[in-house]
């Protein structure tokens, strides 16, 4: 099956390029509200997920039992520009479980943030793990380690050493919430590596899109990771810029509607979001991988229509699904535009 066309680039008013993909919508019962290309070819969500694979560190009672704020909270679940407020947030996690960044196994690599990035160059500084776009999850896993390691009486350095692997105990309670919120067998799943370390499973878009609706409702999901995910959208929308940062889609959107759209970019094209006030979940996968010009046009495309939206966030909306793109000079040279047909087939989903 050939994936229809999502997103349309232009260059001036002719179509330059176009990027074809496969959506699902799906509600909290399983049933399948919409989708367009193939929704059932298992895909790695990579980032995406990380509010399922947060679950733990609030089912486990970690997160209450180290005070974390909603700052932090939001933090376990971003893909963050390692700005210093983000930096700051992986830090404070750490000291609360009784460790520093030397514990991480995310890796480190400059803020993705340009101005942060420049402001630690000019002053000589070397980035950490704390910048990794993905620090508060890898410091949420560390809570999750610092409750369990209580339980067994190892230290906590001993305990979370290869944290990352599959086998370990952190990673194993990350999988098990992945795959009872998606309903997907997730152990006989195709594995990689993700790019911070963890492994990453291979999930259909229905299951993804289910998985989401679910942690927007709790509706099929056991009373723990039910009341977390509930936790984690509230931390979400009272700190979206924890999720994303300065200029980001998620903060953008999240900064706009609040609790009404809890969005998760990922790696190669693809999107996650829950719609709690719908009971619904949306996964979305880009065939080339492209994420920042046609994973956030589809994704804004599909919020417009399926939310009822005041004028002004409609307005607001209009502009992350068909985009103005300028050149150096500051000149108009074209843009990106959700493709008629899939505007057309998602239009009437509001109602």
């Amino acid at each position: 099956m050939e994936n229809p066309i999502l997103v349309e680039a232009l260059r001036g008013s002719t179509v330059e390029s176009f990027h074809r993909g496969a959506v699902a919508v799906v509600d909290d019962h399983g049933r399948l509200v919409w989708s367009c290309g193939d929704v059932e070819r298992p895909i790695f969500p990579r980032s995406a997920v990380k509010l399922l694979q947060a679950l733990p560190l609030v089912a486990s009672g970690a997160a209450q039992r180290l005070d974390l704020k909603d700052d932090e909270l939001a933090l376990a679940c971003a893909s963050h520009g390692g700005e210093p407020a983000h930096a700051q947030a992986a830090a404070s996690m750490l000291g609360k479980a009784g460790v520093d960044a030397s514990i991480l196994e995310c890796g480190a690599h400059w803020p993705y943030h340009e101005a942060s990035q420049r402001e630690m160059a000019r002053a000589g500084a070397e980035p950490t793990a704390l910048n990794n776009n993905c620090s508060g999850k890898h410091a949420g896993f560390v809570c999750v380690g610092c409750a369990m390691s209580g339980l067994t009486g190892r230290p906590l350095l001993e305990f979370m050493r290869g944290y990352v692997e599959p086998e370990h105990p952190v990673m194993r309670e990350v999988t098990r919430a992945l795959a009872e919120a998606t309903d997907h067998a997730v152990a006989r799943a195709p594995r990689g590596i993700d790019g911070c370390s963890i492994p990453t499973y291979a999930v259909p878009l229905l299951n993804l899109a289910l998985g989401f609706a679910r942690a927007g409702t709790g509706h099929g999901l056991p009373t723990q990771w039910a009341q977390a995910a509930q936790r984690l959208r509230t931390a979400i929308a009272q700190a979206p810029f924890m999720v994303a940062g300065t200029g980001r889609f998620d903060t953008q959107v999240m900064q706009r509607l609040g609790a009404r759209v809890c969005c998760k970019v990922g790696a190669e094209g693809v999107y996650c979001a829950s719609l709690p006030e719908r009971g619904w979940g949306v996964a979305l996968k880009m065939d080339d991988g492209n994420t920042s010009r046609a994973a956030e046009v589809v994704m804004a495309t599909l919020i417009e229509a399926l939310l009822a939206l005041s004028v002004d966030d409609a307005v607001a909306l209009r502009q992350l699904s068909s985009t103005v793109m300028r050149n150096w000079q500051g000149r108009t040279v074209g843009g990106l535009r959700a493709a008629a047909e899939f505007r057309s087939a998602v239009s009437g989903l509001g109602g």
